[in-house]
């Protein structure tokens, strides 16, 4: 019989579009998200993914294979992810959903010290909203508020979105066209750069430049690396361009490891909430993690 371990690499392949992806995802290391694919492929008999520089294709058999295990495998998850929580008889257990890179920076810390058991999911923002409201998620961080009326929205924080850059761009350039106010001019220079970006996720970028050129950007990075957190350490090595968050990466902006570069005409700026179900059984140990984001982010 299969293992449906290959299963589950293969969707979380098909959804992220890279092995590296998979294999975070999955918290596997890349050959094993490899391995489970072969394995995969050697079983149904057939090629799953096209495999073009990093990207990682599907096929159209692979697309087929994706339509019919898609739902099966989410009922099964969350299956596995309400069995775990109703079989802890003691200690509570709390499933926190956000992206892969606010954990990294602000609740990964804390993990160690929490009096109560922890699961966190990484996902899209459409799909951790589902999941809060089918009971499967207990709180979201998200910067995008759902219309369900069982779920609260809790502001918390901001980010801004900013342009950060190596320390070996020259900024002083840059500034110099900007006093020139000619848009064509400051889009020239920047698309001159090299652009660091991350595979399967483009909003950032633009959002930025839909607010401050009306428009969307006519290039691609130049470098696709697995998430915001390896652009900034990418940058810190010397040069490049990339628009992020800025509390990603404060620190380095003040240790002088990367520059900011440009907040843009008019600030972009994304408010953080806390989602939660208006009734729960796990109020306490929620405030408990609100707390935690409160103190790292204010």
């Amino acid at each position: 019989m299969v293992n449906l371990e290959w299963y589950r690499t293969f969707k979380a392949i098909y959804k992220e579009g890279t092995l590296t992806g998979a294999a975070e995802t999955l918290f596997i290391s890349q050959p094993g998200v490899s391995l489970h694919l072969s394995s995969l492929e050697s079983y149904v008999g057939y090629k799953l993914f096209d495999r073009t520089g990093r990207k990682m294709i599907p096929t159209e058999r692979g697309k087929v294979l994706f339509n019919a295990l898609n739902e099966p495998l989410n009922k099964l998850e969350d299956i596995e992810k309400n069995f775990q929580k109703s079989t802890e008889k003691h200690t509570p257990t709390i499933s926190v959903g956000m992206c892969f890179e606010t954990f990294q920076m602000t609740l990964e810390q804390y993990v160690s010290t929490l009096p109560f058991n922890l699961i966190i999911c990484f996902g899209e923002y459409p799909e951790m909203l589902d999941q809060l409201n089918k009971g499967i998620l207990d709180l979201i961080i998200t910067p995008k508020k759902g219309i369900s009326p069982t779920i609260i929205h809790e502001s918390f924080s901001s980010e801004n979105i900013v342009l950060v850059g190596g320390k070996d761009i020259d900024a002083k350039a840059f500034k110099a066209v900007l006093k020139q106010k000619d848009k064509e001019a400051t889009q020239l220079w920047l698309k001159e750069q090299k652009w660091y970006g991350t595979a399967g996720d483009m909003e950032h970028l633009f959002q930025f430049w839909i607010t401050n050129f009306q428009e969307k950007p006519d290039f691609r990075p130049n470098y696709i690396v697995p998430n915001l957190n390896s652009i900034v350490r990418c940058l810190s090595a010397g040069t490049g361009l990339a628009v992020i968050p800025d509390f990603l990466c404060q620190k380095e902006i003040n240790n002088g490891q990367i520059q900011l570069i440009w907040e843009g005409d008019k600030k972009l700026t994304n408010t953080l909430y806390f989602g939660t179900r208006k009734n729960t059984m796990h109020q306490m140990e929620i405030n408990h993690i609100k707390d935690l984001f409160r103190k790292v982010m204010t």
